[in-house]
């Protein structure tokens, strides 16, 4: 692509973001990810600065007053608030994964409540969910806004999309803010179908034999490789008496 043509692009680009961060902003509130001031949003310009949320502000209410721009280092570049206290987070994420553009932290109820259970949304249970997130870990528990929550997701970030922070929330991330938000989603939903059939008598995994079939069609009916999932399976017998 031509040098100026790229440049436009760019331009282009970074003149819709502020607007889609708004949009997923108000998603959140609208549903029920968030309460008061809870949550962060973030994506990853053009030129690497990064655009978040700032402190103190109700996603429901979120303008582009509200957002705040800062270098991958965290110096703040623009903005009249308060930069998020969750921006150590964040910035971990983006430097970790080169292909990520979007962070999303929010508290949805049911995903969060599996958080504070500390228990991991990591069995095998939906098909859609095992192609488009895989595993759902557990990372350790970390006093928000601190360092420490970094070194807590620090085992999973490279491996996943999607992290339950004991006793705290959620965060997804993706190749935009709209792909971030939609694994948040997604996230919440598992965990609200997790929760139903622990109290109908517990989920039933996939087993090993139809995880490897989901594993040779998922790239043909989704186009996603299922090499590096690593949700636990089921220790029923398959179809041929074998776990």
């Amino acid at each position: 692509m031509p040098q100026s043509r790229a440049k436009r692009t760019n331009v282009s680009v970074r003149r819709g973001l502020p607007a889609t961060l708004i949009n997923v902003c108000h998603r959140l509130a609208v549903g029920g990810y968030v309460a008061a001031t809870d949550g962060n949003v973030s994506v990853r310009l053009p030129g690497g600065n990064i655009l978040i949320t700032g402190s103190g502000i109700n996603k429901g209410l979120v303008t582009e007053r509200d957002i705040v721009e800062v270098t991958p280092d965290g110096k703040v570049v623009s903005g009249k608030r308060s930069v998020s206290t969750e921006i150590g987070m964040h910035l971990f994420i983006y430097r970790e994964r080169p292909d990520i553009h979007a962070v999303v932290h929010a508290h949805p109820p049911t995903a969060t409540g599996f958080a504070v259970a500390r228990v991991a949304l990591d069995e095998s249970l939906l098909p859609e969910v095992i192609v488009n997130l895989g595993a759902i870990p557990l990372a350790s528990y970390a006093t928000p806004s601190t360092d420490e929550v970094a070194r807590s997701i620090a085992p999973h970030v490279k491996k996943v999309q999607a992290i339950l922070l004991a006793n705290h929330g959620v965060v997804t991330y993706g190749h935009d803010l709209l792909d971030a938000f939609f694994k948040m989603e997604k996230v919440e939903h598992a965990a609200q179908i997790a929760f139903v059939a622990r109290v109908l008598g517990g989920a039933v995994p996939l087993t090993a034999e139809e995880l490897q079939k989901l594993r040779r069609t998922s790239f043909g009916g989704y186009g996603v490789s299922l090499d590096d999932q690593n949700a636990r399976t089921s220790t029923r017998p398959g179809k041929h008496g074998k776990s």
